[in-house]
């Protein structure tokens, strides 16, 4: 019952320097918050149907990006010439959302390249939002990326910035739920490959949060699963040390992979997030 009041709506914007992205909306009669979903490498905001319907229903409107070069927005399939776009993208899309819903609290969500981006918007200073969740955030590279790997990447961009070469991600990683791997591996919008600008900005960016870390004044809930193989847990053990604000959380969940949106346990983790979010509604009164 629930289901049938949800609307899902699609629509474009126009992102940074002019490229069309395709935007994703699940809306209910009458939003009490919104949720802004920014989605992770090689897949799309289509792939978060489960989570905004699950919210819609709950009196959150969620509206979701396709970032450049991903899912149906434009731009060359696993590309960016510099991070800052994809934040520069995110922006614009979190103005259009707010000004959609000018009189609700704004949450900004990102799941892993999300996260990453999501955290890099925080660093910059991101007025638009009240506060946000960051799921398995991309802030380290997979165990098994090799220093080389990533030094060909960096010669390859001096000469060829859009040379493509297989991302190596294991999709076994995503979930425990076999149907979830199955379409993802079956999805005509994921992709497998990653080209040697993308690398080097997330390599960049990585680095930046590492090397220079901000304390975030906003709220933040810090998510990941305990057995991610793609991204280490650890990595957002050591980001919530330095960038949490009053009213932040860390949870780790033991058994889950990377996609814990994914998982048999999704409405376990949906649940936590509502109910942080519904407490810090009660803390502000």
């Amino acid at each position: 019952m629930l289901k049938s009041i949800v609307r899902r709506t699609e629509a474009r914007l126009v992102g940074s320097g002019g490229l069309s992205l395709h935007r994703r909306a699940w809306l209910p009669p009458q939003p009490r918050r919104v949720i802004a979903v920014a989605h992770g490498y090689a897949e799309h905001a289509g792939r978060y149907d489960a989570l905004g319907a699950w919210f819609a229903a709950r009196g959150f409107a969620v509206h979701a990006l396709d970032h450049r070069g991903h899912g149906r927005s434009e731009g060359p399939r696993g590309h960016v010439a510099r991070f800052d776009d994809f934040l520069d993208d995110l922006e614009r899309f979190l103005a259009l959302v707010r000004g959609e819903h000018p009189d609700v609290p704004v949450t900004l969500l990102g799941h892993s390249m999300g996260g990453l981006i999501v955290a890099s918007l925080l660093a910059r200073g991101a007025s638009t939002i009240d506060d946000a969740v960051l799921s398995a955030a991309a802030l380290a590279f997979p165990p098994d990326m090799s220093r080389v790997r990533l030094g060909l990447a960096r010669i390859a961009r001096r000469i060829a910035p859009r040379l493509r070469a297989p991302s190596g991600l294991d999709p076994s990683g995503l979930s425990r739920d076999v149907r979830v791997v199955r379409a993802y591996l079956e999805d005509p919008l994921v992709f497998r490959h990653i080209s040697a600008s993308l690398a080097c900005e997330l390599q960049q960016a990585i680095g930046r949060l590492a090397t220079e870390p901000k304390p975030i004044e906003l709220p933040i809930l810090v998510l990941h699963g305990g057995d991610d193989p793609i991204v280490p847990a650890e990595a957002s053990r050591r980001y919530f040390g330095h960038a949490r604000g009053p009213g932040s959380e860390l949870r780790i969940y033991p058994k889950l992979r990377h996609e814990i949106f994914n998982e048999p346990e999704q409405e376990d983790v949906f649940r936590d997030v509502l109910q942080w979010l519904e407490t810090r509604e009660a803390a502000a009164g």
